[in-house]
């Protein structure tokens, strides 16, 4: 089976299990509280469904436009728009019958079923396979550090001990702790075993945003080439996958950083490199093109060190299962505001990013991982104050318990068609990016 067929798959059933159980939020609350519910469905189903069967009072079924799912609530306006239902008098089984708490928390169930599925998810993962981290201790070398943090004080073989005055037990989480983090300062101990605690600017965050400084921390590679590409110069060169690099123009290269950091140096020029392969010592001379590439990569296989597995009980797959979900949440909600910036926008994705997110081959630790996140994101989507979002009816709802007066049958409904204009614009844009880096960005 393809990669393409096999994400696809992934994504499918992934954001199947998460609309189900969405809508699942809405529907129970809504029979808790006696509102007729007319429709169940998973996807849209415009002009016709793929399946759909009636039980009860409610009409349960699967439609052909796999962008969402929806219950159909009797006596409220949605994106059914059903202006025959609201004209008649209010009825006992109509949503619109009911006091604003009970209608807020039957908006307000999805998104709560989202969160907790995406808790769940981790805590199981956690209790089941436990969790890899990276200490100090098995990152002997240190880190690469990027050029851009190089001037703030930082060094290549750097450890990084404390951020903030605290200990720091997982070197792989420096990058995100700054982007998303309140983090002012960094202690760390240099190769020469010295340390130092170096202060950080406020707008970190938006400095590595601005300046795609997406890794200033990386850890150690070694110099050995995992990918080559083909109409590059390095394949025309005689490169291949498995060579491992000596020397670069006559000096000696021992991470893989060092490699690149000569290469971009050196992007205009034709530069000797010596490397080992099969049992031989060899060299061949390669240039840059003209974007300064030559095509061959290395995508962290020969990671320099090791990593530390930590198993947990089942108490402490509960609290560190919250406690990640919470962070992940925490982190999505900060680097949204980077959405509203001329760069962001050019990073919006739709159904090929999401899709993106899971593995080329089936894994399930990966497929529930990303399941667990979509779920998270999901929550937080649909709680943003947008008409014909969740978080638009709870907008609506909060007004009308503040000043207890209810918005217009009129207003709602054209409220309700500029939301769905406004989602149905970003739904287009997110997968034009997609189409367009699909075309452009090779």
């Amino acid at each position: 089976m393809s990669p393409f067929a096999v994400k696809a798959i992934q994504l499918l059933l992934s954001l199947s299990i998460l609309i189900v159980l969405h809508e699942l939020g809405h529907f129970i609350p809504a029979k808790i509280f006696k509102v007729r519910v007319e429709k169940f469905f998973l996807f849209f189903d415009v002009k016709f469904a793929l399946w759909r069967k009636k039980i009860g009072e409610t009409v349960y079924g699967i439609g052909w436009l796999p962008l969402g799912g929806y219950v159909k609530l009797s006596g409220m306006i949605d994106e059914s728009m059903d202006k025959e239902q609201m004209a008649g008098p209010p009825q006992p089984w109509e949503f619109r019958s009911k006091p604003a708490w009970q209608r807020l928390i039957i908006m307000l169930g999805g998104v709560t079923v989202n969160i907790i599925v995406g808790f769940v998810i981790y805590i199981a993962i956690i209790g089941s396979y436990g969790r890899d981290i990276v200490t100090p201790e098995d990152m002997p070398r240190g880190f690469s550090v990027d050029q851009e943090f190089q001037e703030m004080g930082f060094r290549d073989g750097d450890l990084i001990l404390q951020v903030n005055g605290k200990d720091f037990p997982n070197m792989t989480d420096i990058n995100k702790y700054l982007f998303l983090r309140d983090v002012q300062t960094i202690t760390v101990r240099h190769a020469d075993q010295s340390q130092e605690t170096i202060s950080i600017p406020d707008d970190i965050g938006t400095f590595m945003f601005e300046n795609d400084v997406q890794r200033p921390f990386d850890r150690l590679r070694n110099p050995i080439i995992d990918t080559v590409l083909s109409d590059f110069p390095a394949a025309s060169a005689g490169m291949k996958k498995g060579d491992s690099i000596i020397s670069f123009n006559g000096q000696p290269i021992e991470h893989w950083h060092e490699f690149k950091r000569k290469l971009s140096e050196n992007a205009n020029l034709d530069n000797d490199i010596v490397y080992y392969r099969n049992g031989r010592i060899d060299s061949l001379t390669v240039k840059p093109n003209e974007d300064g590439l030559i095509g061959a990569n290395n995508y962290g296989k020969e990671l320099v060190g090791k990593v530390t597995h930590v198993n947990y009980t089942f108490g402490e797959s509960i609290t560190e299962g919250v406690s990640y979900g919470y962070n992940i949440l925490k982190d999505y909600v900060k680097q949204f505001k980077y959405v509203f910036t001329k760069k962001g926008a050019t990073q919006v994705g739709g159904f090929g990013a999401i899709g993106n997110l899971f593995p080329a081959t089936w894994n399930w630790l990966n497929f529930w991982q990303t399941t667990a996140l979509i779920s998270i994101i999901l929550a937080f989507m649909n709680v943003l104050p947008i008409p014909a979002l969740d978080g638009g009816h709870v907008m609506f709802l909060l007004y009308e318990m503040v000043t207890g007066r209810k918005p217009h049958d009129k207003f709602m409904e054209y409220a309700q068609m500029i939301g769905f204009f406004l989602l149905i614009a970003l739904v287009l844009f997110a997968n034009g990016n997609d189409i367009y880096r699909a075309i452009f960005d090779k």
